[in-house]
């Protein structure tokens, strides 16, 4: 299912300001600046009213439009809505192009995908629908580029896929050309996490004791030199582990030192 796209005209002024300032002035002044490319790629700026542009805008989508653009008192031609520019903070338009197309030319555009229906694996299955790809890539008359492709998404079960080669569309018009192997809708079982209770959490979450100084398992005492080793009286990454050899010698050399005193 397609949709066409319906004949808009649109009246333009020529531009002559340019430069950053300029062009905030004519913002300012309710001007939104455009560019128009013709079909040699020659570029001409114009000015159109920006509060007439946004409702023009407004109930259509901003890629594929075609329109009857007249730029002062030339003649009305075929042009392509190809970019449009807003404010990030304020979403005001800020800039607009316009490529001219000769309506005896194929163009490649993209057209987006809308999926329509309830599927009976979301309905009747609890599963989720995955939207998988949003637009895909044709090549055709100007005349003939549609709005958007309608894929009808109800008869889906859990497991079940649409591809990019489910999408109607008329062969003799246009052309496909994104790969008709590419998944555009699936529905899936929902991701249920496993429930830990309170005491298990608990216990999964301790972790042992780190004994400090002790020998990794399998490590015979006495193997390995330098660092790591425990023994006391020795020394572990530049400290002095605190033993009894060295406590038992301190005692001992202060009993020495006391008889030394008792003979003088």
């Amino acid at each position: 299912m397609v949709q066409e796209i319906d004949a808009i005209k649109l009246a333009a002024n020529k531009r002559d300001n340019r430069g950053s300032r300029r062009v905030s002035r004519l913002r300012k002044d309710g001007w939104l600046p455009g560019i128009v490319y013709d079909t040699q790629g020659q570029s001409q700026p114009i000015q159109l009213k920006r509060h007439e542009f946004e409702l023009l805008l407004r109930h259509r989508a901003d890629e594929n439009l075609i329109m009857d653009l007249a730029v002062d008192n030339d003649a009305p031609r075929k042009v392509l809505l190809k970019d449009v520019q807003r404010d990030h903070i304020r979403d005001h338009l800020m800039h607009v192009d316009f490529l001219e197309i000769s309506l005896t030319r194929k163009l490649r555009v993209p057209v987006a995908i809308r999926l329509t229906g309830e599927p009976l694996g979301v309905t009747q299955e609890d599963g989720i629908l995955e939207h998988l790809l949003r637009t895909v890539d044709v090549e055709c008359l100007p005349m003939d580029i549609v709005k958007e492709f309608v894929l009808d998404v109800s008869q889906l079960k859990i497991g079940d896929s649409l591809f990019v080669r489910d999408l109607k569309i008329d062969l003799k018009k246009m052309m496909m050309l994104t790969a008709p192997d590419i998944a555009v809708a699936s529905v899936l079982l929902p991701h249920v996490e496993e429930e830990v209770l309170p005491e298990e959490a608990a216990v999964e979450g301790a972790a042992e004791p780190e004994v400090i100084g002790a020998k990794p398992e399998g490590e015979v005492e006495g193997e390995g030199e330098g660092e790591g080793e425990t023994k006391e009286g020795q020394e572990v990454k530049g400290k002095e582990v605190k033993g009894k050899e060295p406590k038992a010698k301190a005692e001992k050399w202060k009993e020495t030192k006391g008889k030394g005193k008792e003979k003088e």
